[in-house]
């Protein structure tokens, strides 16, 4: 199923429509389809000062858009141990407060750790495993799912740690990002801190304030704050334009890198490019593990291996198409507005990164039109 001219000519003009009409700065949107990149577009300013021209090649930090490069890092590393998902965790960390999860319950939000009673900072490792260890986990085993937004970092990283002698960060660029030519960092290094661009801060409106999930997340004390207040640091946007969140190799949130690289990563996810991902990973990544209510998150949510699908009702129809609409695509937003997919039913990757924010736990409207876009002229069943 191939990639029109068409739809990649209507991708660019809601590209375009986004400068113009809502306010985006700079902005990169890549396309692959079976090997090969169709499209990279890059547009804008790396800052409002307009000093640096935004390029294809501009990296920029997409939060928890990392998730899914870091939990392919982890399966790897088990891969190579002859390890998979169904390992139980305390195999490889003995301490972990869960004693009969598995990977693929650590690695689909469903351990009940996504908030942290014991006070710790976000790049001091050893203190938020320390944490970590010592936490109750918040619900039982088995017992639903919760969206881990910064504990999750700790989760992967601590195992690939133990696994490989490596942090995860040094791991991703040694076993799959270095193979692949991804311009994608898990820890950046000082002489590519001048190709990032400077992340704004979005404004909420009324909508965005109505809804339940910025309720809970803007109100002191309840759970869905606490979640992403676990570890502590990082909170504000200016902290994320300082070098020291970029090299700090967080992979829940700390990933930096082009919309090129992130597209590229998914063509090796989804089997379309010959890559260091083996087929047991890339089934995992494509595999759903958790469903349902999200505790944190407030909404339906379907966890793989490490990414999001989109949910589906009872007759099997996608809830929302954030991944377009083919059943099988997988991927992960970050906070602000980036977004990366895979579609292994189509071969179709699809990336786009931002600088100026959008205040969305999801894909907001500069995104979601170009992937309605995309997929504009396919057409299937949905149904399962």
């Amino acid at each position: 199923m191939a990639v029109s001219p068409s739809a990649l000519g209507k991708v660019v003009e809601v590209f375009e429509r986004n400068f113009r009409d809502r306010g985006e700065l700079g902005a990169s949107v890549s396309i692959w389809w079976d090997g090969a990149e169709l499209l990279s577009h890059g547009h804008g300013w790396c800052e409002r000062e307009q000093a640096r021209e935004w390029t294809r090649d501009t990296m920029v930090p997409v939060y928890s858009a990392t998730k899914v490069p870091a939990a392919a890092t982890l399966l790897l590393a088990l891969a190579s141990r002859g390890l998979n998902e169904e390992t139980p965790v305390r195999e490889v960390w003995p301490r972990f407060p869960q004693p009969q999860a598995r990977f693929h319950q650590l690695l689909s939000h469903q351990c009940g750790l996504p908030v942290l009673d014991r006070r710790a900072g976000i790049a001091d490792h050893p203190a938020v495993v320390a944490a970590i260890e010592a936490q109750t986990p918040a619900w039982v085993l088995g017992d639903g799912h919760g969206y881990h937004p910064r504990t999750f970092g700790t989760l992967v990283d601590e195992p690939v740690r133990r696994l490989t002698g490596l942090t995860l960060g040094a791991y991703w660029r040694e076993m799959i990002a270095r193979p692949l030519a991804l311009d994608f960092w898990i820890g950046l290094p000082e002489n590519l801190w001048p190709r990032v661009a400077r992340l704004y801060p979005a404004k909420a409106g009324k909508d965005d304030l109505a809804d339940a999930f910025y309720q809970q997340l803007t109100t002191s004390g309840t759970f869905t704050r606490r979640a992403f207040s676990s570890p502590r640091g990082l909170h504000a946007i200016h902290e994320m334009n300082e070098p020291s969140a970029w090299s700090a190799g967080l992979p829940a949130l700390g990933g930096v890198g082009t919309a090129s690289a992130l597209a590229k990563f998914y063509q090796a996810a989804i089997g379309s490019i010959e890559s260091p991902l083996p087929v047991q990973v890339r089934q995992a990544l494509a595999t759903p593990r958790s469903s349902g209510e999200d505790r944190v998150l407030l909404r339906p949510t379907v966890f793989t291996n490490g990414a999001q699908q989109d949910p589906l009702d009872g007759q099997g129809r996608k809830l929302r198409r954030i991944y377009g609409p083919s059943i099988s695509a997988f991927g992960h937003p970050g906070a602000g507005g980036s977004h990366g997919l895979g579609d292994p039913e189509t071969g179709i990757s699809f990336a786009y990164v931002m600088n100026q924010m959008d205040l969305s736990v999801m894909p907001g409207a500069k995104c979601m039109e170009m992937v309605n876009a995309l997929f504009s002229e396919m057409s299937w069943d949905y149904v399962i």
